[in-house]
């Protein structure tokens, strides 16, 4: 039963209460690490685009390697105009279907990805990602039109708010924004707006309406969804969906915590240290430049009057003994060297926290290939620790969503279900990549160490079940592989050939050797040998016919 507006507004205020508590450290970050999508500090209540977010900014360490952090975790998870997961048959589909229902699976795998690129969703993961390094962030998937069949649209946390669920999964997710009221029967077309609410903004339709919209999970296993206004109790737009829309993933989640804490959080203590560091040293090389100087005055001083600045002169009694010069520079404090010490161990920091570790420039002092190779292990260590609750919380939401909206529309047809044991979603990134090139490397490894060991280290291991294997995780297009069925028709071409050379050859003659033979045995066919068949050769010695060849000896008696 969906719920009245009041009842949605009085869970909204609650949820808000809530996320209040997270205000001052959330907009600490975005002030330092985010300017450009901080909506806190009045930003959104004002509505005044163009607005300088950054007057207390003093330096940029901190926004670029929150940018960094957000590509390289882009990079390795989501790459752009690459497809960065696989459907897989899960373990309820029959093994001898497997290679049949991967074609099948590959071929909406390759659909998908080709939706979500002319979809946009490479520009929402990005900023999603942006937010996520703060803590939360949030993405609503929606339906599209012709030329882009979904909608990805990056949310900013400062917009939602949300409750948490059952399995600590977010149900009612609520969002706060601004539209223009000639905007909105355009963008919602199903919406019916109230005639009162329509003849209040009859003669000025630019002005923007603050909206209110609440989905939440309903008794029958679906999802409503609620548009209203904030001011009034309007109801613009109710319907139900059949998934969730929305894609809320938190970088780390503390016990008893519903919202995240992300890497910019850890570093935000050096964060406003070293900006404090920077501003002090800007205003004492300010000193340094303009000067500041000591004028002698035989009046009584005025400590009221006196203004540190650059370039102004304070008047003293005396300069020195007797009374020194006219006119003497005012001695200043402060280390340069030391701060600036400082300012770069606090930069090392910030940027191990943010991931920034790149590699190091041209000019600086050769590295070896190994030390390389180290850092760079280290850096996807380090990213492998929120894998597994991006893959959870962002990868697996958003392919679920896309393919039940894909199958809504008629783009596929899914007749097995994502829940890992008739589909399942396998990451083909390159960070998972990695991690699969390392079992490839182990069975490689073994089949070596299986030669060395003569015939019973060949018996020890099936060389299809291992082909199927490796081709598998590679990543190989099911396409390109064989099923059983013509496994089992090769080989029977195979063995049919070289039962027809054998026959050629005589009861009493040598064994056929053609590449039918080689087939058959499971070994590679001789390329000389093939040539010289094709030539109409014997395999097995020189040509009678060819001038120079030796005839055949008679017979003795």
């Amino acid at each position: 039963m969906a719920l009245e507006v009041k009842e949605l507004k009085k869970r909204y205020k609650t949820c808000e209460t809530r996320k209040e508590m997270w205000r001052s450290i959330y907009e600490e970050a975005y002030e330092f690490c985010l300017p450009m999508r901080n909506l806190y500090d009045g930003y959104y209540e004002q509505n005044t685009p163009g607005q300088n977010k950054m007057k207390r900014v003093f330096d940029s360490t901190a926004i670029h390697s929150t940018s960094r952090f957000a590509n390289r975790i882009q990079s390795a998870l989501f790459p752009p105009q690459q497809q960065w997961c696989r459907l897989r048959p899960g373990p309820d589909v029959p093994p001898e279907r497997r290679i049949e229902a991967q074609q099948i699976l590959d071929n909406y795998t390759t659909k998908m990805f080709s939706v979500m690129r002319q979809s946009g969703f490479d520009l929402a993961i990005g900023e999603f990602l942006l937010d996520l390094a703060v803590g939360t962030a949030c993405m609503l998937i929606q339906k599209g039109d012709d030329v882009q069949p979904i909608k990805f649209t990056s949310i900013p946390m400062y917009q939602v708010t949300f409750d948490e669920g059952p399995m600590g999964k977010p149900n009612f997710v609520f969002r706060k924004f601004k539209k223009p009221f000639e905007a909105i029967q355009k963008e919602f077309p199903e919406s019916d707006i109230p005639e009162e609410l329509a003849q209040k903004y009859q003669e000025r339709p630019m002005e923007r309406v603050e909206l209110l919209e609440a989905t939440y999970p309903n008794d029958d296993g679906d999802f409503d969804y609620c548009l209203m206004t904030m001011e009034g109790d309007y109801k613009i737009l109710h319907k139900t969906l059949k998934s969730f829309p929305w894609i809320i993933s938190r970088y780390m989640v503390a016990p008893g915590e519903i919202y995240g804490r992300g890497v910019c959080l850890y570093a935000l203590p050096d964060i406003k240290t070293l900006n404090k560091v920077v501003e002090l040293n800007l205003k004492n090389a300010s000193l340094s430049i303009g000067g500041v100087f000591t004028a002698v005055d035989d009046g009584v001083l005025n400590p009221q009057a006196i203004q540190i600045v650059p370039g102004a002169i304070i008047g003293v009694s005396s300069n020195g003994g007797p009374r020194g010069p006219s006119l003497a520079p005012l001695p200043r404090s402060g280390d340069a060297n030391l701060s600036s010490l400082i300012a770069n161990d606090l930069r090392m920091n910030i940027k191990k926290t943010l991931l920034d570790e790149s590699l190091p420039p041209d000019n600086m002092s050769a590295r070896s290939a190994t030390e390389i190779v180290e850092r760079m292990k280290e850096l996807s260590q380090n990213l492998g620790s929120a894998f597994g609750r991006l893959i959870n919380e962002t990868m697996t939401p958003i392919i679920t969503r896309t393919l039940e909206l894909m199958d809504q529309e008629g783009l596929i047809e899914l007749p097995l279900k994502l829940n890992g044991l008739e589909v399942q979603i396998e990451p083909q990134s390159p960070l998972a990549m990695a991690q699969n090139m390392e079992k490839v490397g182990n069975i490689l490894q073994f089949m070596q160490i299986s030669q060395a060991l003569g015939g019973a280290g060949g018996a020890l291991i099936n060389p299809e079940a291992v082909g199927d294997y490796l081709l598998d995780n590679l990543g190989i297009d099911a396409n390109l592989r064989t099923t059983p069925e013509q496994r089992a028709q090769i080989i029977q071409q195979a063995q049919q050939m070289l039962a027809q050379q054998q026959g050629m050859a005589g009861p009493g003659g040598p064994p056929a050797e053609g590449p039918g033979a080689a087939a058959a045995a499971g070994r590679p066919p001789d390329v000389q040998q093939m040539m010289a068949e094709s030539e109409g050769a014997p395999p097995g010695g020189p040509n009678p016919d060819v001038e120079g060849a030796a005839p055949d000896r008679p017979a003795e008696g």
